[in-house]
């Protein structure tokens, strides 16, 4: 079968796509046929070696990056724990350190709690965009524990995270503040939230010009850091996007009154009922699959070169 890996850590142009051998799936597994892959911030340090190990887990080349993926159902382990069936259309939340490698591969075998239907009438580019940003933005909020009608801000709002945080948000009854530049002011609106102030510096201030006395939550996708904490009323939470120690991860310091938290996805792998639940929330219309382009596997280094250039809006997608 075809995958893409690193051949080595470096810059887009180490992306390879070769022949490695085809896995089947085993007892209690199943195995998809891999149509559409997204590119990720986590793609992009993996590729360069910022994160080699984690969780026990290590990772040097070659290895196939990519932690979420869409296609078909095409061999059922005996034994395997699932009502999917062959020729189902499915999404998959994947982590590269396990056995089944990363999502830039035609064929991935997993574990039943990894993977869950489609949401009805998505493509396979649409729906690969939900697990891994639906499942951190589904975390964030969760870690929160917030009471219907409080106030949550987010930060990066445009991006990936940040758009389903907003729409996760809406749909459990927050109110939500977001930061956007101008040109995406309208669409960060139309993801549901109900304020929206200018980013950059200052931003906290701004938001508490919002929400007098400050946001309940903050949900910090743009990994700001110290910097947007005094937006949080006292007694407050925040999440912040990346956890300590990564590549990144924002410089906290001293926060005083405000709780910090901070998501780590990985954990929630199988989370079965998690995924489950952000196709539903897609069916139902309350999150939006944002694709901005498509290339094929083979143009994947062309496609990590677009995502580090910035500036993009929906998901960049891989297909195979």
């Amino acid at each position: 079968m075809k995958a893409v890996v690193v051949s080595e850590y470096g810059g887009p142009d180490v992306l390879r796509l070769v022949d490695v051998p085809e896995p089947h799936a085993g007892p209690g597994q199943i195995r998809m046929r891999v149509h559409a892959a997204t590119v990720s911030p986590s793609d992009i340090m993996l590729r360069v070696g910022d994160v080699a190990t984690m969780n026990g887990g290590s990772l040097g080349p070659p290895f196939s990056p990519g932690s979420e993926a869409a296609g078909v159902v095409d061999e059922i382990g005996p034994g395997a724990e699932t009502d999917l069936k062959i020729g189902d259309r499915v999404m998959a939340f994947i982590v590269p350190f396990m056995p089944s490698g990363g999502a830039y591969a035609q064929h991935l075998v997993l574990d039943p709690r990894q993977v869950a239907a489609a949401p009805a009438g998505s493509s396979h580019a649409q729906a690969a965009t939900i697990p891994l940003n639906g499942m951190t933005a589904q975390q964030a909020i969760d870690l929160l524990s917030m009471a219907e009608g409080d106030w949550l801000a987010v930060t990066g709002a445009v991006g990936a995270m940040g758009g389903y945080t907003i729409q996760l948000a809406k749909a459990a009854g927050l109110h939500v503040v977001a930061d956007a530049a101008p040109v995406d002011e309208e669409l960060v609106r139309s993801l549901g939230a109900d304020r929206v102030v200018a980013r950059g510096a200052g931003v906290a201030e701004r938001i508490r010009e919002a929400v007098p006395g400050g946001v309940s939550g903050l949900v910090d996708c743009a990994l700001l850091g110290r910097e947007i904490l005094p937006a949080i009323r006292a007694g407050g939470q925040a999440v912040m996007a990346r956890r300590s120690g990564l590549p990144g991860a924002p410089e906290l310091g001293d926060h005083g009154d405000v709780t910090v938290h901070e998501v780590f996805v990985m954990d929630d792998v199988y989370e079965h009922d998690k995924l489950e639940g952000l196709r539903v929330h897609a069916e139902k219309g309350e999150l939006t699959m944002r694709v901005a382009a498509e290339y094929p596997a083979a143009r994947a280094a062309e496609a990590h070169r677009r995502f580090e250039a910035g500036g993009v809006r929906g998901r960049l997608v891989l297909t195979f």
